[in-house]
């Protein structure tokens, strides 16, 4: 399992969902990019970054709000380390979108050893095994084979299908029952196990919480990381999670900036 040291203070967050229709989000994502790279010592975005990634020649020719997040992970990355790792919404970013902002790609799931402690990091999907029909479409979209054969079509036939694929998850996550789509105790106990650790911290569920329970006799916590959405009216919301010398602390996103 991979291993990143990272002394100092570490950020992390996940699910800002980027994408054209959330302008506000953006800007405020910006913002923190700046911040960060000001106020910690590393950046990690734990899956998700972006709402849809079909491939990292988007960014050969990239529309106007997606050039100005290149250009912001860009600047950010040349003061701190700034590490992205895939989602369920972006698991085809690569090394040439990681080449061209500067970034490193974060491998799912890795062990982080900080200042706070060591932790398990990864996005979250993985850990949602109740829900059997997306742990099997998972399974068909992180085969290296079938990336392949995604990858080899043209950007506008990769761009339709995704939309399409979106449009049925929204449909199907109607349908099931809230529970099904959150992480599973006993998936979250093995993953634990295997990393040799009694912290876990994940996005994925947008339900940003932190849990405490019993691992084998031994106190556990499971941080859960917020979704971002600064174009909801009603409920605009972001935030991460620093990892310091005090131990673990969610900070939110200023609402009023």
């Amino acid at each position: 399992m991979p291993v990143l040291e990272l002394p100092g203070t570490v950020w992390i967050a996940s699910d800002l969902h980027l994408c054209e229709e959330m302008p506000a989000t953006r800007e405020a994502f910006l913002a923190f990019l700046d911040v960060a790279a000001t106020d910690a010592d590393s950046l990690l975005l734990a899956g998700d970054v972006f709402d849809a990634w079909v491939g990292d020649d988007v960014i050969d020719a990239p529309p106007a709000w997606l050039a100005e997040i290149v250009s912001g992970l860009r600047s950010a990355a040349a003061r701190i380390p700034v590490y992205l790792g895939p989602g369920n919404r972006d698991f085809l970013m690569g090394d040439h979108l990681a080449e061209a902002t500067g970034t490193h790609r974060l491998m799912e799931p890795s062990v982080v050893h900080s200042a706070a402690g060591r932790f398990l990091l990864c996005h979250g999907d993985g850990l949602c095994t109740d829900d059997v029909a997306y742990q099997q479409f998972r399974a068909m979209v992180r085969n290296p084979a079938w990336q392949a054969q995604f990858l080899s079509r043209s950007l506008p036939e990769r761009q339709a299908i995704a939309r399409d694929l979106r449009a049925k998850s929204v449909a199907e996550k109607s349908r099931k029952a809230a529970d099904i789509m959150d992480v599973n105790a006993d998936a979250v106990a093995q993953a634990l196990r295997d990393a040799g650790v009694t912290r876990l911290v994940h996005g994925h569920t947008h339900r940003p919480d932190r849990h405490v329970f019993l691992l084998d006799d031994a106190r556990a916590e499971r941080w859960v990381l917020p979704d971002w959405d600064l174009d909801d009216a009603d409920a605009p919301r972001g935030g991460w999670l620093v990892a310091d010398r005090d131990g673990f602390a969610f900070n939110d996103i200023g609402l009023e900036d």
